[in-house]
């Protein structure tokens, strides 16, 4: 199937390709959790957190970083398109089911704006980047986490034919599907550029990754990815054989390679 018709149908369903509401939605977050949380909480330690600052986090998912917030700062404001995974947050957290392209749904100034892999998945990024530039107190600071576009580049594989279906699969999901819906994985790389136009200062960015063995949360994450975009990777030209034997290959511990580089980029509001 050519490269338009699978934009066409892209563009006739919903924007975000994963329903984070739904079951896999459920675990999907999980993952994410156990993987990405503690560079997450280490890079936002950093910046110096105290008990008096009001924070938007963004892309709130599960809210296990919205309440990681609430327990050391004044007040959370957890935002997400989907709030069905939000159910159990702590104290101080105040939860906003709001969609970011429409704006932010309450006012500044906050001392701290936080959003992981949120800004890669909206065309709007841009736009939305000054909107939250703009919504920072003086002095406050605005941190970003996004994934790059860095190869996954393969470890080990069981069979020597697995490794030419993983980079086909790989093609696929980040060349073909990802961008008929907005993806930008150069982003990530652009977010300190655009930061420093915007008038920010103090801009550092962190670089983290991790290999992934089949059977781990990284593999995981990708089977659950792969199970979600189920339609569009069959319309993009993947096998239902195809996708069962990259599934298989997600909880082989036989197979490993590295799960993507994720960049948080860091800046501050000068005041």
């Amino acid at each position: 199937m050519c490269r338009s018709t699978v934009s066409a149908q892209a563009e006739a369903m919903n924007d975000y390709i994963f329903d984070t509401g739904s079951e896999l939605g459920h675990h999907h977050l999980d993952h994410l959790g156990r993987l990405l949380d503690t560079p997450t909480t280490w890079r936002l330690e950093r910046l110096g957190l105290t008990p008096d600052q009001r924070c938007l986090e963004l892309g709130a998912g599960s809210g296990s970083i919205a309440n990681w917030l609430a327990a050391r700062t004044r007040e959370v404001v957890a935002v997400d398109i989907d709030t069905t995974q939000l159910y159990d947050v702590a104290p101080g957290v105040q939860v906003i089911k709001h969609d970011l392209r429409d704006g932010l749904p309450v006012d500044g100034p906050f001392d701290l704006i936080h959003a992981r892999l949120l800004l890669l998945h909206l065309p709007e990024r841009e736009q939305i980047l000054q909107r939250l530039v703009n919504a920072l107190a003086p002095g406050g600071h605005l941190i970003l986490g996004d994934i790059t576009d860095r190869p996954l580049e393969l470890l080990a594989v069981p069979e020597p034919a697995d490794r030419d279906l993983w980079e086909k699969i790989q093609h696929l999901s980040h060349h073909v599907v990802s961008p008929a819906r907005g993806v930008s994985w150069t982003w990530a790389r652009e977010t300190a550029e655009r930061m420093t136009a915007a008038g920010l200062v103090d801009v550092d960015v962190m670089d983290y990754s991790q290999t992934a063995a089949g059977g781990t949360d990284g593999c995981l994450l990708h089977r659950n990815l792969n199970q979600q975009a189920e339609p569009l990777l069959l319309a993009a030209g993947a096998t239902m054989d195809e996708l069962v034997r990259y599934r298989e290959l997600m909880v082989d511990p036989c197979f490993r390679a590295w799960f993507y580089q994720l960049l948080y980029t860091s800046a501050r509001k000068p005041g």
